[in-house]
């Protein structure tokens, strides 16, 4: 392949550099980072749903990460990576997902309620990010004293944009995270209490328990992927509407098509840009030789808006159906916590839309973008609603 990758920043700036990926280099290895990136939506697929060749393990990327990374999924191959789903899903139900959703909604009207300015709202501090990491906070039973600092944490961890392993800062926060949480589900064990902890800690599948950094792993992985994404996900959407009019009035007037016009969000403005792997094995990609221990990045933004999967792939359609975007990723490691996080942005853009007759963009404050290269959407977003 003759032609250089480009940087893979999520953004709809790089729809045309994507389509011209995908028609001329769709598999290209980067000179500078030698990362191997991939544009189309059937290739990424075929690389998300073979985990014996493109693994999720990262440990020999990352060998300073491996004991934060214990008990995140994400990262974790077969068969490890089954029994810990089959033991995760005893707690982390459907049903228990579902029972969430008064609680979010009234969580949701709270926030509103206590906007500074009952004429302006920043979306994103004012309710999209607090709104998901309550819920999560509340889920796993994190005292509510202790929640600021996890937004603390947060912070510090996307200070600089993406999560940087050599940022001192960074890696402290993470592991400040984990410990928290190594601690709380340490104490759960010693002293059960209802919760999702709780449940984990006596989840069982073939004699098999959770170990406490496990536990601790998933929760910090549900705790920071959950919350971001949502947050990414409201302002994303609360954009595409401000673009689309006829949209936000279909909407508005049919709210049944909100779940649908949801999905169609994260296929247009997806909110996480890549989704990597690294190679077991030697392999080939569209013709393309590729080492064993390389990185393989799928842009998902790329995938999405594939013309050989989607018809009319730059239009916003809220009725898109159906809609196999890969904003949740595919194959084993589709998104557990993809429900929690439909449940959430459903209701939160339910209660923004019934509370508020009108909700535009404020001309005299622009959004800020968010700093991380691999996500795509607003750190502020300034409205006005009434």
């Amino acid at each position: 392949m003759s032609a250089e990758a480009p940087a893979v920043r999520p953004g709809l700036e790089m729809l045309d550099l994507c389509r011209t990926m995908r028609d001329n280099s769709p598999v290209v290895r980067d000179p500078a980072s030698g990362v191997y990136q991939v544009f189309r939506y059937d290739d990424a697929v075929s690389v998300l749903h073979d985990p014996e060749t493109f693994s999720s393990d990262f440990g020999s990327v990352y060998p300073d990460q491996v004991q934060l990374m214990e008990g995140h999924i994400g990262t974790l191959d077969p068969p490890r990576h089954h029994q810990l789903r089959r033991l995760v899903s005893q707690a982390f139900t459907p049903r228990s997902v579902a029972r969430l959703k008064d609680r979010i909604e009234q969580l949701a009207e709270d926030l509103l309620d206590r906007a500074p300015d009952p004429g302006r709202l920043e979306l994103v501090n004012d309710f999209a990010y607090p709104l998901p990491l309550t819920v999560i906070t509340e889920l796993l039973g994190v005292p509510e004293r202790d929640r600021p600092q996890f937004k603390d944490w947060a912070d510090a961890l996307y200070a600089g944009g993406a999560f940087d392993p050599n940022d001192e800062s960074a890696v402290n926060a993470s592991k400040s995270f984990h410990d928290y949480l190594l601690d709380l589900a340490v104490r759960r064990r010693a002293k059960p209490e209802p919760g999702l902890l709780g449940d984990l800690v006596t989840a069982e599948v073939d004699g098999v328990r959770l170990t406490d950094r496990e536990i601790a792993g998933f929760a910090t992985v549900l705790l920071l992927a959950g919350h971001v994404t949502v947050t990414l996900w409201l302002g994303n959407a609360i954009l595409c509407l401000a673009e689309n009019p006829e949209a936000e009035e279909l909407v508005r007037r049919r709210p049944e098509v909100i779940p649908t016009a949801l999905e169609e969000v994260l296929r247009y403005r997806s909110p996480v840009g890549i989704v990597p792997r690294v190679t077991k094995k030697a392999t080939e990609l569209r013709g393309v030789a590729m080492e064993p221990g390389q990185i393989v990045v799928c842009s998902v933004l790329s995938a999405n808006h594939d013309e050989r999967q989607f018809e009319r792939p730059g239009e916003f359609d809220p009725e898109r159906s159906p809609n196999p975007h890969l904003a949740f990723s595919k194959g084993i490691h589709f998104c557990f916590g993809a429900p929690l996080a439909r449940l959430e942005a459903q209701a939160a853009l339910g209660v923004l839309l019934r509370r508020f007759d009108r909700i535009r963009l404020d001309p005299d404050r622009p959004m800020r973008p968010h700093p991380d290269p691999t996500m795509n959407g607003p750190k502020e977003l300034p409205l006005l609603v009434g």
